[in-house]
């Protein structure tokens, strides 16, 4: 990872994510005031969860509480209403801490907060975001957040220096975005992840190379003899091109829109290994541009069935 240079930068939050494949992808990291806004937001989730669930509790408690002179033994009221305060009890360290967990390990990285703002979690290095990562920057929110606004409230401001040295442990988390140019957490930190701005644009309104690259020959074909002989094109299996996803196929286009020769053979050696083909040497820019036609291609037709594959590690998802 590393700044990008000044001259293509349009914030000062942009950076350049280099992938374990060698490609270059520009990156936007979220700004803190998204990351609080999407923090409230799911924590207005959970509330509500919260409440239906205790809700839901008290009315079956109710209702055990009116048929409990129908009951034949006379503890069982007693054993069923310990039996929902535990299902209570379970139910509340769940949406406090399953909740993450479950949203940020599915394949859009991101918690239904996050989603309405317009932003993901994302591993540093470029690779894969896995399980470890998620459960270790989420365990940490408990240090960070949950246990010191826990001692403040049994503290009491009254309390003195107890009360101080809580808030001063939760000052020093609730600050730490502010003094690292990634705004990063400490859950950050220690699990090698980073929030992003998750790309706006629809795959439909990509740039087609593809396309572009017909419309240049057709030029050329208009100034040239008729004489030359199209080229035949490099056609791909359904399985060849399900390798990849809507992620592989954006950092695909920003090579092929470069045009640098170095990173062109690097990516056409990581395709063709990938998907054991040999047949695109000494062609690398018609091999990828194919490649990146028909992937593009295929992406969108399952698109349109409501079928979405995000990157390379994901499965489609409907």
């Amino acid at each position: 990872m590393s700044v990008v240079p000044t001259r293509y930068r349009r914030t000062a939050r942009d950076r350049l994510l280099v992938t374990p494949e060698g490609i270059s992808v520009p990156v936007a990291v979220a700004s803190r005031g998204s990351r609080l806004g999407a923090l409230m937001l799911d924590f207005l989730v959970i509330l509500v969860l919260m409440g239906l669930t205790t809700w839901g509790l008290i009315a079956m408690a109710g209702g055990l509480v009116g048929i409990d002179r129908q009951l034949e033994q006379k503890n069982a009221l007693g054993y069923a209403l310990q039996f929902l305060v535990i299902v209570w009890m379970v139910a509340m360290f769940l949406f406090r801490n399953a909740y993450f967990l479950l949203f940020e390990l599915g394949p859009r990285g991101a918690t239904p907060g996050k989603r309405m703002v317009g932003i993901r979690i994302a591993a540093r290095d470029g690779g894969r975001l896995t399980a470890e990562m998620v459960i270790a920057r989420n365990l940490l929110r408990d240090i960070e957040l949950f246990l010191p606004i826990v001692f403040i409230m049994q503290a009491g401001a009254d309390s003195g220096m107890g009360w101080l040295a809580a808030s001063g442990w939760l000052a020093i988390f609730l600050l730490m975005p502010l003094f690292n140019r990634d705004g990063l957490r400490a859950g950050d930190i220690i699990a090698g992840t980073w929030v992003l701005e998750r790309p706006r644009r629809k795959l439909e309104a990509a740039m087609s190379v593809g396309r572009a690259s017909a419309q240049a020959v057709s030029v050329a074909d208009d100034k040239a003899p008729r004489t030359a002989p199209a080229r035949a094109g490099f056609r791909f299996e359904d399985a060849e091109l399900a390798v990849y996803g809507e992620y592989e196929l954006q950092a695909l286009e920003r090579v092929l829109r470069d045009g640098r020769s170095q990173s062109l053979e690097s990516v056409y050696q990581t395709i063709a290994q990938k998907i054991g083909r040999s047949d695109g040497w000494n062609d690398e820019r018609a091999f990828l541009e194919d490649y990146y036609t028909q992937l593009r291609a295929r992406l969108e037709a399952g698109m349109r069935m409501g079928r979405r594959k995000a990157d390379k590690f994901s499965r489609t998802s409907e």
